[in-house]
This record gives structure tokens, sequence and C-alpha cells, in this order.
């Protein structure tokens, strides 16, 4: 398999108090929390590429732009969706969109690049 737009993943969830914006400190409210919502659309946009790149190869994230749109309680199920946008070297863009039954609850970009594992980390001891 190719880096190509294109590639997707999706991600189903339950929104638990681990999830809210109370636990991760970003709100006082039992709702699905922003970073959360980012993180699980960054695990989307990694799943996405996983097969699609070269052994020792791992990707980075680098930009990103999230609208969130609705609350998600504790007891939602929520969809996220991560597709391939754009292929531009080592750099991918993504965009993605996190839906539950009631309302699209957010949608964004995210900007990843490809790097060597090995080398990256190298980078980070020296």
């Amino acid at each position: 398999m190719t880096l190509a737009p294109g590639l997707h993943a999706r991600l189903l969830i339950m929104v638990e108090k681990s999830d809210t914006a109370m636990k991760v400190g970003s709100g006082d409210v039992p709702v699905l929390g922003t970073p959360r919502l980012l993180a699980l659309a960054e695990q989307a946009t990694v799943r996405a590429v996983a097969d699609a790149l070269e052994p020792g190869q791992t990707s980075v994230g680098t930009r990103v732009a999230l609208e969130h749109l609705a609350a998600s309680p504790i007891g939602t199920h929520v969809e996220i969706a991560a597709e391939l946008t754009e292929v531009d070297g080592r750099r991918l863009v993504f965009a993605f969109t996190a839906r539950d039954a009631r309302a699209t609850v957010a949608t964004g970009t995210i900007e990843r690049v490809v790097v060597d594992r090995e080398r990256f980390l190298a980078r980070l001891s020296g």
C-alpha cells in the first residue's frame, strides 16, 4: 500500500467519565473534552496510514485545526472518522469529523509528517 489520498480510518467510542472535560482538565462539565476528542482524531489519522508506512517509519503531528461544535455527554456513542486528503512529500493532511446520533460533534484538519522513527528518537537524546 502507498500513501495516497483516500486512506481512512474510523473509531467508535462511548464517552466515559475518563473522557470528560472535568477529568482531562479542560473544563468543569461532564461532556467529551476537547483534548480527548483531539487525541481520538489523531488516533484515527495514525490508523489510517499505519499499513502504508514503510518499516521503521512513523508519523508525528505538526498542526491541528479543530472546531468542537456540540457537546457529547457521558454514555454518548461518538464516531470519529479521518481521511488522508493530501500528500505533499513527507507532509500528510487529514480531514476529520466526529459525529454522534444527534449532530456533528467536531470537524477539523490534522497535519502529520512522516519520519524515520530511530532518527527522530536519536535527535531527542542528543
